[in-house]
């Protein structure tokens, strides 16, 4: 099938355009957002107008490098810069159009952002949404076909590796979270410290936090994305899975990609983590730091548990089949039923 891919050329964005590839699908890649000049400046005025003036500079981009292509099949990721007459004039040119969105459009914190996806709602023929809230909230906005599903790590990208000593020294830590600041994470964070849990942090944004100056102690660099996040988690003992408040996650990806790679996840107690890994098992579950400073203390002392609990974690993940070429395939077959 030929399919164009709309999205960013970078992350697991562009995990699922090689999924697609190794599906076997002729896939042409289009990132709308190199069309977007790349300064702060630009990527705040997004943030708060939602691309107010620069819809129309990227619907003339993204039509003028497609127009003499020919599609089966459009894929949309996120679509922030999309505006809903890019979205009706794609369809004109090729068809059926899905969009696939992980964040969340609906959250407060991002309200303004996501306002060309929310009015392009109605164009698309399928939406694709990780979170229970957002099928009613994409319903009520005119959503023709709505599929719910949960968020994947990639087969390929998340695959276990093995260490080697030089690894193990560099990203080596007892305790580690890898992700960006937000307010709620920092107040965390500090109340583990402050239990005395030895605790690693990599991420951006970290220095925003009020807790900073406790902080810093453990911070250990910017957000990793390359290989070396699969070597960083495998290095640690004990991988926290910290959740968006903002965004009322209730899993992320990495809930996914940590027991992918055969770490051990410790993660906030929620429902779909409970439908997903079996608690104290093939996963540990907290309900507040303290909690999870006294889970880590335990498992800390108990380096056969740790394993025990990340292979049995390890397996469920691969039995869950939560990777991006089933995702794909599903979302695909439920176009083309649709369609």
């Amino acid at each position: 099938m030929k399919i164009l891919f709309i999205g960013n050329n970078f992350g697991t964005t562009l995990h699922r355009y090689q999924a697609l590839k190794r599906l076997g699908h002729d896939v042409f890649l289009m990132d709308p957002y190199k069309y977007m000049p790349t300064n702060w400046l630009v990527g705040k005025w997004v943030h708060e107008t939602g691309a107010w003036g620069l819809a129309a500079w990227v619907k003339r981009n993204v039509l003028g490098a497609i127009r003499r292509m020919q599609f089966n099949l459009v894929l949309v990721e996120g679509g922030y810069v999309i505006s809903p007459e890019l979205v009706k004039e794609i369809k004109k040119m090729f068809g059926y159009v899905v969009n696939f969105n992980q964040d969340d459009p609906f959250s407060q914190a991002e309200w303004r952002k996501w306002r060309l996806y929310r009015e392009s709602i109605p164009e698309y023929d399928l939406i694709v949404v990780v979170r229970e809230q957002n099928v009613d909230e994409v319903k009520a906005l005119g959503a023709k076909n709505i599929l719910h599903v949960f968020r994947t790590a990639d087969e390929v990208a998340h695959k276990p590796i093995r260490l080697i000593p030089d690894d193990i020294k560099k990203w080596s830590s007892e305790v580690s979270f890898t992700g960006t600041w937000m307010p709620e994470r920092g107040p965390f964070m500090a109340r583990l410290l402050s239990r005395g849990v030895p605790l690693s942090i990599w991420g951006d944004r970290w220095h925003r936090a009020k807790e900073w100056g406790l902080l810093k102690t453990v911070w250990r660099g910017a957000g990793i994305y390359t290989k070396d996040y699969i070597k960083l988690l495998l290095a640690s003992k004990i991988c926290l899975g910290l959740l968006s408040k903002g965004n009322r996650d209730l899993h992320t990806t990495r809930s996914i990609e940590i027991p992918a790679v055969g770490a051990l996840l410790c993660a906030e107690r929620t429902k779909e983590h409970l439908q997903i890994y079996q608690d104290g098992k093939e996963a540990v579950f907290w309900n507040d730091a303290d909690e999870c400073a006294d889970i880590c203390f335990e498992l800390l002392r108990s380096p056969s548990k740790r394993a025990d609990i990340a292979r049995r974690g390890h397996e469920r993940c691969l039995k869950n089949n939560y990777f991006n070429e089933p995702l794909l395939k599903q979302i695909i077959s439920s176009a083309t039923k649709e369609g």
